[in-house]
C-alpha cells in the first residue's frame, strides 16, 4: 500500500533500525519501546490486521510466527523470556493499519494485560 508506514519503511524509503529480514518478513526497532527490547515484526506484503488475514496468508503467517524466536534469540531475550503482542482495530490500540507482532524484552512483565 503506497502510504502505508510500515511499506514505506519495507521500501526503505522511510529510515529504520532493522534488526531481522527475509524475503517475507521485517523486523526493526519501535520507535516508542514499551520495554528495554521492543520490536516489530512485519509482513512485508500489505495485510492491514488479523481481520484481513486469508487462506492465502498461511505461508507468510507461519513463517513470520516461526521466526519470532529466532528474532527473540537475537535480541538476546529467548532464553528469559518475551512477549508477543498483536492488536487488531482502532479499539485494541492498533496504531499502524498493517499487521504487525510486537515483541517484548528485557524486563519482567506482570500477568496483567489492562
Amino acid at each position: 500500500m503506497e502510504n502505508c508506514l510500515f511499506c514505506r519503511i519495507v521500501r526503505r524509503e522511510i529510515p529504520s533500525r532493522i534488526v531481522y529480514e527475509d524475503d517475507l518478513v521485517l523486523g526493526f526497532y519501535d520507535i516508542e519501546p514499551k520495554a528495554p527490547v521492543h520490536i516489530l515484526l512485519i509482513p512485508k506484503a500489505h495485510i492491514a490486521s488479523l481481520n484481513d488475514l486469508t487462506q492465502e496468508h498461511s505461508d507468510i503467517m507461519a513463517h513470520l510466527t516461526l521466526v519470532i524466536p529466532k528474532a527473540a534469540e537475537k535480541m538476546g531475550i529467548k532464553d528469559s523470556g518475551y512477549r508477543v503482542v498483536v492488536n487488531c482495530g482502532r479499539d485494541s490500540g492498533q496504531a499502524v493499519a498493517h499487521l504487525h507482532y510486537h515483541i517484548l524484552g528485557g524486563r519482567a512483565f506482570g500477568n496483567d494485560f489492562g
